[in-house]
């Protein structure tokens, strides 16, 4: 089976040199019936937003982050048309710097403010951000999605902590932050650390058929959330219809929002208080694996 981001960064290659954006827009839209919301093209496999320059850096604005939300759980390709290339960089929210304009109040409660391309990030991680490596780099941002990189953007943007002022630790909280190390080898070879581990297996296996169900969720945030609750949630009534809903094929899920907190799942023992962040790994994505993480406090 063809890989359709694969086939529209051969078809831009195809068309190198065109130097008329409007009409390379039309090609490409009809080549793969595509719908048009404003700037941005879209199918359920990726969206594309067109621009031109004289050269292959540019820094007009590409578009709002609002919109980018729309289609941030696809691959979000910005082609840039020049008079000898099509240049194509992945913009979805992994591989945005900041958010430049009109962005002075922008908040993870208050979606606002547009990115420019120079605002795109031309390598990731060593890996550059062309055509060639469309399809490995969106796997990489599908394991991340939108929230952790809006709290990342907005702080980046906005030069803030959210906290909103500098943490300036007192002589004893630094000492504490230095112990951190020790406190969480001393839990990781503990005993709790194994019961922790049980409580967690246990839950994992009680609803591993609902787990398997979720992750064919295509939404990445969608799919995070629906795997962390059935986990770590806490209000059986609404675990009870997320399950019903996966059962029906992931139709009618419950709205509901989880917390932002340090961790997803609070255990206390005598000894030490655990945060725990659940997270979520598709095999076949090239991410970085996760795994339960202990946070000793």
């Amino acid at each position: 089976m063809s890989d359709p981001l694969a086939d529209l960064a051969d078809f831009l290659r195809r068309h190198d040199g065109i130097n008329d954006k409007a009409a390379l827009s039309r090609l490409v839209a009809a080549q793969f019936r595509l719908t048009k919301d404003r700037s941005v093209y879209y199918c359920d496999a990726f969206a594309v937003r067109f621009s031109a320059s004289a050269g292959p850096n540019f820094g007009n604005t590409v578009l709002s982050l609002s919109n980018l939300h729309k289609v941030d759980d696809r691959p979000f390709v910005v082609c840039l048309v020049t008079p000898a290339h099509n240049h194509t960089f992945l913009a979805n929210t992994t591989f945005l710097k900041k958010i430049s304009h009109s962005s002075q109040q922008l908040r993870v409660n208050n979606i606002r403010g547009s990115f420019n391309g120079s605002d795109i990030m031309r390598h990731f991680e060593g890996i550059p951000n062309s055509s060639e490596n469309l399809r490995r780099l969106f796997n990489i941002h599908a394991a991340v999605g939108f929230e952790e990189n809006l709290a990342r953007l907005v702080e980046a943007t906005n030069n803030i902590s959210p906290s909103g002022r500098t943490f300036d630790p007192s002589p004893d909280q630094r000492q504490e932050i230095l112990r951190a190390p020790a406190r969480a080898i001393s839990f990781a070879e503990s005993r709790e650390a194994t019961t922790l581990e049980a409580e967690l297996d246990s839950k994992v296996d009680k609803y591993n058929k609902e787990i398997l169900l979720a992750a064919l969720i295509e939404n990445v945030n969608v799919r995070g959330r629906v795997i962390e609750y059935l986990i770590a949630g806490e209000d059986e009534r609404l675990r009870t219809e997320i399950v019903a809903a996966l059962t029906r094929g992931a139709r009618g899920i419950p709205q509901f929002k989880t917390d932002n907190a340090l961790g997803d799942y609070t255990r206390e023992f005598k000894d030490y208080l655990t945060e725990t962040d659940v997270k979520t790994k598709i095999m076949v994505l090239d991410s970085n694996p996760k795994a339960y993480t202990y946070v000793s406090v």
